[in-house]
């Protein structure tokens, strides 16, 4: 019943749409239940007298109804597919807007393509029960009750006969409810899974043909789509039966009918004028048991996606500390407090972690995969929160630091730079407001990319394609670079940022990044100890924490871990 309010609320902005629609069918209604009724009179009283006016007559209110019948139809067809629409459309915004406030974790444990199902498929059907839902139901009720009242006032007996086939239709809709509901929230949850193959292997497909692995890739989609085939066939077995028994109980009805009202007419309880009315009525009776029928799927399917929907809904956002309060003017002092982290049910990967950076000085994260500096980097600007200890900013907790205000003052390039399917114009401004043309070929050309720009067709117009497929290693780096010279922040993560080009490309890179660093508090990791050399300090982290600190020269004086890394990657 909550999930039932909480799906009736995305009514209200289109209240007034949604009053108008539910008069049109209550209009529908009407005019459906005023043909048997004519029709007895006609039989009865018209053709026997031979009034050829009167049934002129009443042929000319038909013909008038029926046009009636037709606006009404058409504004529910029409703007009743709009209302569902618009409800779609709030739905996927208010659904993509809490899942951009979504932790990291929550990425970490979801599949990106089963998302998409989500926000796309399910809610589909949900604006299909937004708009047949009320009104299939409101219809059946109506004809239900308006043809019980009809065929009462002809003949209560007879009336009473047909009508005790409710019961049993209601039954038989309800039984099957509990079993179509869980065949069809399986085909969904199959159904996200063929979405998360496709986009995973869409995304690799680079990996896949370098690695001739389509037949793998094939056979796993394959077992995907099989799978998905025999949920959707137990989904489409449960309906078979349900349309199969309901179309057989309509038969046994209209056989009911007739020979009960033949019956009646026999001995006179009825007129063949009724008896003909009765007939026609049987049909107004099996529409709204239909529209029961097609209610009880639309919710099934409608519901199901609703729910998926709410389940992402529920799940907790980030949120800020309620003594949280935004950092205005920052220098940039970084100090990790007795930190301890670990992420779910792993391992802790930071142990007591403490360490200080002071404003406008460059710290460098080095040693073997696994101890933690990438987790380091993640920590800073809030991705995760940690278990244990504190990290403070300029003295503050970062958890008394609004999230917005803390990340705004935090500029981060990694290995594996992420650039939108859109221009570099894009990219390179992307989350900056009002920035100029200026601004940004002054970016730019400190991130050494401007003159390559420049040398396009398109200049900072130039689509970047997919994840930025169609621009090199190093010219991702470079837009990235000019992304957060942009940006301006007073803090820099340079997470991995060079580790993935050649020599030449990463000497070049290391210059703009040189520049980047020059009046920021930055933290850098790297196996490249090229690249941190000039760090005003060095912390070497292994599984067990941090094994050794000092600068260049102090690391190598002691002889430990740092020096024999620097000297095997530098060896002759």
């Amino acid at each position: 019943m909550k999930t039932v309010k909480r799906f009736c609320a995305y009514y209200r902005p289109y209240i007034k749409t949604f009053v108008f629609d539910m008069l049109c069918a209550l209009g529908v209604a009407l005019c459906s239940l005023i043909y048997p009724k004519l029709t007895g009179e006609i039989i009865d009283e018209f053709i026997p007298n031979k009034n050829v006016k009167l049934i002129l007559i009443f042929a000319a209110v038909l013909v008038v109804l029926y046009f009636v019948k037709k606006l009404m139809n058409l504004f529910i067809q029409d703007y009743g597919h709009r209302m569902a629409a618009m409800m779609q459309a709030d739905m996927r915004r208010d659904l993509f807007d809490h899942m951009q406030k979504l932790p990291f974790s929550f990425y970490d444990n979801n599949k990106t393509g089963a998302l998409l199902s989500r926000i796309v498929s399910d809610l589909l059907d949900v604006s299909e029960l937004a708009h047949h839902g009320p009104e299939d139901l409101f219809l059946a009720i109506v004809l239900l009750i308006g043809s019980f009242i009809l065929m009462a006032q002809v003949n209560v007996w007879l009336t009473l006969i047909i009508f005790a086939f409710i019961p049993i239709m209601i039954f038989f809709a309800m039984k099957m409810r509990g079993k179509m509901s869980v065949e069809f929230k399986a085909m969904r949850a199959e159904n996200a899974k063929i979405n998360a193959s496709i986009e995973n292997s869409l995304t690799g497909v680079r990996v896949t043909k370098a690695y001739v692995a389509h037949g793998y890739e094939n056979e796993k989609f394959g077992e995907a789509t099989d799978s998905y085939v025999k949920t959707r066939f137990r989904a489409l077995n449960a309906m078979a039966q349900f349309h199969s028994t309901s179309t057989f109980m309509f038969d046994l009805l209209k056989l009911i009918v007739l020979v009960s009202g033949g019956l009646f007419s026999i001995y006179g309880y009825i007129t063949p004028g009724d008896f003909a009315a009765f007939l026609i009525y049987v049909n107004v009776f099996v529409d709204p048991i239909n529209r029961i029928v097609n209610f009880v799927e639309q919710f099934q399917n409608g519901m199901s996606g609703f729910e998926r929907f709410c389940a992402i809904m529920d799940t907790p956002t980030e949120s800020d500390e309620p003594d949280a309060k935004p950092i205005d003017k920052v220098n940039g002092e970084i100090v990790f407090d007795d930190v301890s982290f670990k992420y779910n049910d792993s391992k802790e990967i930071l142990n007591h972690l403490s360490f200080k950076v002071a404003p406008g000085k460059t710290l460098a994260l080095v040693g073997p995969s696994g101890g933690g500096k990438t987790t380091i980097c993640n920590i800073i600007p809030r991705f995760y929160d940690i278990e244990g200890g504190a990290v403070k900013l300029d003295g503050t907790d970062i958890r008394k630091i609004t999230l917005e205000s803390l990340r705004k003052n935090v500029g981060i390039v990694s290995q594996d730079v992420f650039l939108f399917d859109s221009t570099i114009r894009d990219n390179i401004c992307y989350g900056s407001k009002d920035v100029s043309d200026e601004e940004m070929i002054v970016a730019a050309k400190r991130a050494n990319i401007h003159e390559y720009i420049m040398s396009l067709p398109d200049g900072y117009d130039t689509e970047v394609g997919e994840r930025g497929v169609k621009l090199s290693g190093g010219q991702k780096q470079r837009v990235a670079i000019a992304r957060v010279f942009l940006k301006n922040p007073p803090i820099l993560i340079l997470d991995e940022a060079t580790s993935a080009l050649d020599n030449a490309t990463e000497k070049l890179i290391s210059e703009s990044l040189d520049e980047l660093s020059v009046g920021r508090t930055t933290i850098v990791v790297a196996h490249r100890l090229s690249t941190v050399k000039k760090a005003d300090e060095i912390i070497v982290m292994t599984d067990d924490g941090i094994k050794e600190r000092g600068s260049h020269d102090e690391l190598m004086q002691i002889g430990g871990i740092y020096k024999e890394l620097y000297e095997y990657q530098f060896r002759v």
